[in-house]
C-alpha cells in the first residue's frame, strides 16, 4: 500500500533545477515505516509484499548522508544473526571443501577459447558499474516520487559499501595470493574473498528481498556469471568466489532486514513547492 500526501506549499515561485537537485541529496528522509497509517482512507492492501516492504522499523528523519551513515550501522548490527551464521557456515564450508582442488578448477576454465563468453563479467561485477547503477535508481525513485524504487536504491547504495569495505578487510587480513597468471607474472593484490562473487551476490539478495522469490533465478543466475568469470580470468581461485558469494548474500540480507520503507521528498506544483509524504506497506 503506498499513501501519499501532499501537505503545507513553501513558496510561490517554481523550484529551480539547481535547488531541486540540491535537495535530491539533502532534504530530510524518513528511513523507516511509521507505526501506524498517515491517512483514513481504505486502500486495498497488495497480497504477500516482498521482505524488505513487509518488514518495519521506526527512523528518525535525516537528510540522504545523515541517513546512510545511521543505516549502515543498523545493518552491520543485523548481521551478527542466526541467518548469517547459516549462511556463512555453509559458505564456508563449500569453501574449504574445494580448496584443495583450487588449482585444478582454474584450469578447466582457463582458456582462450571462451574468452567473449566471460569477458562482461569483471565488468557487471565492479564496484564502479553496481555504485552506479543504485545510485541511478535511487535518485530516480526519489526526483520521480517512487518510494519502493527509492527504497530499492538506498538498500543497493548501503549493500555495495558494506560488501566492497568487507571485502577489502578481509583480504588484507587472510592476505591470500592471487592465482599465476599464464604470463607467470603475479598479482600484488589478494585473492581471498572475491569482491567481484560478493558485490554481485550482495545486489542480487537485494533485488530478491524487494521484488520477490521470483526475481531471485535472473538475479543469482547473473551473480553466479559473474563468479564464474573470475575463474575464466584467473583471478580468483573457486574457494574465493563461493565464501565471497556466501558474505553477499548475508549483507544482502542485513541490509534489507528492517524494511526502510517510509520518505519525505520534495515536490513541485504548478504554482510552488511542497513536501510528499509516502509509506509503503
Amino acid at each position: 500500500m503506498i499513501c501519499m500526501h501532499r501537505v503545507r506549499k513553501f513558496g510561490p515561485a517554481p523550484m529551480p533545477a539547481a535547488l531541486l537537485l540540491l535537495a535530491v541529496l539533502l532534504v530530510p528522509i524518513n528511513a523507516g515505516a511509521q507505526d501506524g497509517p498517515l491517512a483514513t482512507s481504505q486502500p486495498v492492501a497488495p497480497p504477500d509484499p516482498p521482505v524488505a516492504v513487509a518488514q518495519a522499523a521506526a527512523k528518525p528523519t535525516r537528510g540522504f548522508f545523515s541517513a546512510l551513515g545511521h543505516n549502515l550501522v543498523d545493518d552491520v548490527k543485523h548481521m551478527p544473526r542466526t541467518n548469517s551464521v547459516y549462511w556463512l557456515a555453509g559458505g564456508g564450508g563449500l569453501a574449504l571443501a574445494v580448496h584443495p582442488v583450487d588449482k585444478d578448477i582454474n584450469a578447466h576454465f582457463v582458456n582462450s577459447t571462451t574468452d567473449r563468453l566471460w569477458t562482461p563479467g569483471h565488468i557487471i561485477g565492479s564496484t564502479p558499474v553496481i555504485l552506479g547503477s543504485s545510485f541511478t535508481t535511487y535518485l530516480i525513485g526519489r526526483t520521480r516520487h517512487m518510494p519502493r524504487l527509492q527504497h530499492l536504491g538506498m538498500d543497493e547504495i548501503e549493500a555495495t559499501i558494506l560488501a566492497e569495505g568487507v571485502t577489502q578487510g578481509l583480504k588484507i587480513a587472510v592476505r591470500r595470493d592471487r592465482p599465476v597468471q599464464v604470463d607467470g607474472n603475479q598479482s600484488k593484490t589478494y585473492s581471498f574473498p572475491s569482491g567481484h562473487a560478493m558485490l554481485t551476490f550482495a545486489t542480487a539478495t537485494v533485488l530478491q528481498q524487494h521484488l520477490g522469490y521470483k526475481a531471485a533465478i535472473p538475479t543469482y543466475a547473473v551473480a553466479s556469471y559473474v563468479a564464474m568469470s573470475r575463474l575464466h580470468d584467473n583471478r580468483h581461485y573457486a574457494s574465493d568466489v563461493i565464501f565471497g558469494a556466501a558474505l553477499g548474500v548475508v549483507i544482502g540480507r542485513s541490509v534489507t532486514w528492517h524494511g526502510r520503507n517510509f520518505y519525505a521528498s520534495p515536490m513541485l506544483l504548478h504554482d510552488g513547492g511542497g513536501l510528499q509524504l509516502a509509506l509503503a506497506h
